[in-house]
């Protein structure tokens, strides 16, 4: 089984007397060790997902498994482990990191003080993760004392604290410079390989999302396509780019998902372009199937 497995996923939030579905039937499925990337309009679902997945929310319907934690079924106190211990999170905003009035030593030494470390053992963990983000001169500096790009390193040090299996990064990247961010992306690329850590980001940011090995994109709250880096870019420069966020088909495949009842999401420029008017004829050939606009196909074709 997937790593993270998610079925038929349904999130209705209710807003005065109107009901907002985020999430219409969700599948997901990554595996152990890999990096993901979601990408997506606003209000698409990604951040619904993320929150879903750390247990920070709970779905309307639907199954989610991560680690072997069915997330549906967890009472509030497996909820607290499961959000300690398998799960770490970097948001985009600083302030949700970090506690300012603590230093980067503390705040890493923090989760494992609620976690039942010992103090000594927290410090010198807390001083291992700093090295290990590149900070290990700047453990006694408070948030205020460090650039945006350092305070990220810091929240990944603080995601880190209580080995989680699983790293949820929400716009990691959103409020930094091209070239702090290729840092922190770096960064959380080595993690990733190092640590066997499986990672899934949420990103608007087509270099990110250029860089990892598999990126999904979620639409009207369901997983639309899927990106997928090739092992070696292809020769013609002329391929199209990806519907996705203008991935390069040279580097790129780009395929449609269908989820196990079927469903799939044409890509926006074919329902645009072509009169389907809600409706599709389906021809199921030997090794593909061909949809075509109600009253266009032509006998033997």
């Amino acid at each position: 089984m997937a790593f993270v497995a998610c079925e038929n996923l349904v999130k209705i939030y209710k807003v005065e007397n109107l009901e907002v579905v985020a999430l219409q039937g969700l599948d997901l499925e990554v595996n152990q060790g890999e990096m993901v990337a979601l990408v997506g309009a606003s209000g698409s679902g990604k951040s619904t997902l993320l929150n879903i997945l750390g247990a920070l929310d709970q779905p309307s319907a639907g199954r989610c498994v991560v680690a072997g934690n069915d997330l549906t079924r967890l009472n509030e106190g497996q909820s607290a482990r499961y959000r300690g211990f398998v799960v770490g999170h970097v948001w985009q905003q600083s302030g949700r990191n970090l506690l300012p009035e603590l230093t980067a030593a503390e705040n890493v030494a923090l989760p494992q003080m609620l976690g039942g470390v010992g103090v000594i053992k927290r410090y010198r963990k807390a001083r291992e993760l700093l090295d290990l983000v590149g900070l290990g001169d700047m453990t006694g500096k408070r948030p205020g004392q460090l650039s945006g790009g350092e305070q990220q390193r810091v929240a990944i040090a603080v995601a880190l604290a209580n080995r989680p299996a699983l790293l949820l990064a929400d716009e990691p990247t959103g409020e930094l410079h091209s070239v702090t961010a290729d840092g922190i992306f770096t960064l959380l690329r080595d993690l990733n390989r190092q640590l066997d850590l499986t990672t899934i980001i949420v990103t608007h940011d087509a270099t990110l999302a250029a860089a990892v090995n598999r990126t999904i994109a979620i639409r009207d709250g369901r997983t639309s396509t899927e990106t997928v880096r090739r092992d070696a870019p292809l020769d013609s420069a002329s391929d199209q780019a990806s519907a996705v966020i203008g991935l390069s088909g040279v580097t790129h495949v780009e395929s449609i998902v269908i989820d196990r009842f079927g469903r799939l999401q044409l890509p926006r420029e074919a329902v645009e372009e072509l009169p389907f008017d809600g409706r599709a004829e389906v021809r199921i050939l030997e090794d593909h199937v061909e949809l075509w606009p109600v009253g266009t196909r032509k006998e033997g074709e």
